[in-house]
């Protein structure tokens, strides 16, 4: 064979074959790897799903079979305040909650990030410390926030004592239910400290050093380069949040039972749709709460995607 001849023909199929049975046992080794997040999406989320679409359609109370109604129960939901007489006061409960925690979460994220990014030493530390309330059980947050809350011999009402002033009953109170629960979600308001971070992390050294050589002050640096640079992490922090909040429910069980605070005024729309589920027996139409609530969160998170398109001039 002569040099710089091309190798044999056979040489060659035999390469590609080897590649082709390659590439399908890598292929079947990921379909192993993925399998079993398929089968749990399949099984614990999709079909689920699907029967409460099915229920939200019918009358049943999981002891005897579903009765057919069609759109009855998603009509009689939105309309007949004798049947549902908290349906739209937990829909107020829940807007209010939202338009309160989630700017003060996104305001003490961004806040804790800020200050985090500036310290040198300990960032690993103080990560951790605020994130802890994100990881602790709600059933131990909830303990802790009825101490700080207790009207006589709580920590809030102790600090304000101090001052001469009297404190109020947080949690007693129905006007002061949501903003106490606002509160809490701030002090959650870990994940939203660690993606700010790493939005700021990613936000080159470069423009700082040209504005300090601008004699930019740090306001100025926060409110022209940090601010902006941050709108795409903000956003997706806020679409999150909104969803979150939407969905509130273990926390406002934990603290308040089925009772849902003093006048109801802790009734959040997923705590009113358990109770008609599960206490009440009412499957269909908790179910029909469900797919409103669903499309609920389509309808916003669509908005807010529409919106920031057209801020951004798209």
């Amino acid at each position: 064979m002569e040099v710089g001849s091309a190798p044999p023909i056979a040489g060659g199929r035999n390469s590609r074959t080897a590649r082709l049975r390659r590439g399908r046992r890598n292929t079947v080794a990921g379909y192993l790897f993925v399998g079993p997040a398929i089968l749990h999406t399949v099984v614990f989320m999709l079909v689920p799903a699907v029967a409460a679409l099915y229920f939200s359609f019918t009358r049943w109370d999981m002891l005897s079979p579903a009765e057919w109604v069609g759109l009855r129960n998603y009509t009689e939901i939105l309309t007949d305040s004798q049947l549902y007489p908290d349906f739209w006061k937990s829909v107020r409960v829940t807007l209010l909650y939202t338009v309160l925690a989630v700017p003060v979460s996104l305001l003490t994220g961004f806040v804790q990030a800020y200050l985090i990014d500036m310290v040198r030493k300990g960032q690993s530390f103080y990560r951790l410390a605020f994130y802890l309330p994100v990881v602790t059980a709600e059933a131990a947050v909830a303990a802790i926030w009825l101490w700080l809350y207790d009207s006589r011999f709580g920590l809030l009402n102790a600090a304000l004592g101090v001052v001469g002033v009297e404190g109020p009953d947080y949690l007693g109170t129905p006007g002061l239910v949501v903003p106490a629960l606002a509160l809490i979600a701030a002090w959650q308001s870990g994940t939203a400290m660690l993606i700010f971070l790493a939005g700021l992390k990613g936000i080159p050294k470069s423009y700082y050093e040209a504005a300090e050589i601008d004699r930019a002050g740090r306001w100025q640096r926060l409110v022209h380069i940090t601010l902006p640079l941050l709108r795409p992490t903000t956003f997706y922090l806020v679409v999150t949040g909104v969803i979150a909040s939407l969905q509130m429910f273990g926390l406002v069980y934990v603290l308040f039972k089925s009772n849902a605070g003093p006048e109801r005024s802790g009734l959040s729309y997923v705590l009113h749709l358990y109770l008609f589920g599960y206490r009440d027996g009412l499957m269909g139409p908790a179910s029909a709460m469900s797919f409103l609530l669903f499309v609920t969160i389509l309808i916003v998170t669509w908005a807010q995607f529409r919106l920031a398109r057209r801020r951004n001039g798209e």
